[in-house]
């Protein structure tokens, strides 16, 4: 799992959080929380790797994060309200949510590989590119951010998924650089909301533990190869992880 998220920078926490879950019969927001904490130790290990590289882009690292972290804490902060209220299954409602964030990553990710595989001249409608040196650029950056920073805090899904779709639709990024400034990115906003996760209790370290065994090298290893690794295949690593977020989904 760790070559996967270093070589295309997404797929960790949509394939684990729902094997955790299903596979293991570890509650929701325990899966959730120790997924979270043992996501954050990888994507720092990867993200350093790429800065020491060169294979990221730190302006929108910076302007991501200044987006993501607050809505992950407030993402966190729902999850303390739902916990302390004791009127709902908090587990009952992360399964729904998580189902919810997984559907929308591999919706909007098929159509589009999709219609490139099935109709190659057909021109898709290019969305506005967003300049960081204007302030318009800015406000869309950090609101967008936001918002999927909230998810993450709840689901810890799309740390990666969502975050690298809207590097591709709205910065335009070389595949290398897209797959060191997600992650990038992604190890800033797991810091702080591994901590928010870590104030709910939910956090179980004896499948934290052995997670960062196995992730840790191999994020390293898949990191390397990014940087050789030519970009049109690359790019079919990257939906092809997509898609298999989808498969664990409807396994459910």
């Amino acid at each position: 799992m760790g070559i996967i998220v270093g070589l295309t920078g997404v797929g960790g926490a949509s394939l684990i959080t729902p094997m955790l879950i299903f596979v293991f019969q570890i509650p929701a927001s325990i899966a959730i929380s120790s997924d979270v904490v043992a996501a954050t130790l990888m994507k720092v290990v990867g993200g350093f790797k790429h800065w020491q590289q060169k294979t990221l882009d730190l302006q929108i690292v910076k302007w991501l994060a200044l987006g993501s972290v607050p809505g992950s804490l407030t993402g966190v902060w729902i999850l303390h309200c739902i916990k302390s209220s004791g009127s709902q299954d908090l587990d009952s409602i992360l399964l729904r949510v998580l189902g919810v964030a997984i559907a929308l990553i591999v919706a909007l990710s098929l159509t589009q590989l999709a219609v490139k595989t099935f109709f190659p001249n057909f021109k898709l409608p290019s969305p506005p590119k967003w300049d960081l040196n204007t302030n318009s650029g800015r406000i869309c950056t950090v609101s967008a951010a936001a918002i999927l920073g909230c998810i993450v805090g709840i689901t810890s899904v799309s740390s990666g998924s969502m975050f690298a779709l809207l590097l591709i639709a709205f910065f335009r990024l070389d595949t290398s650089k897209l797959v060191g400034t997600d992650i990038s990115q992604a190890a800033i906003l797991l810091v702080f909301t591994s901590l928010g996760h870590l104030s709910l209790g939910t956090v179980d370290w004896s499948l934290v533990l052995p997670i960062w065994l196995g992730s840790v090298p191999g994020v390293l290893v898949g990191a390397k190869f990014c940087k050789i690794m030519p970009q049109r295949p690359l790019k079919f690593v990257i939906y092809g992880m997509l898609a298999m977020a989808s498969w664990k989904l409807y396994q459910v």
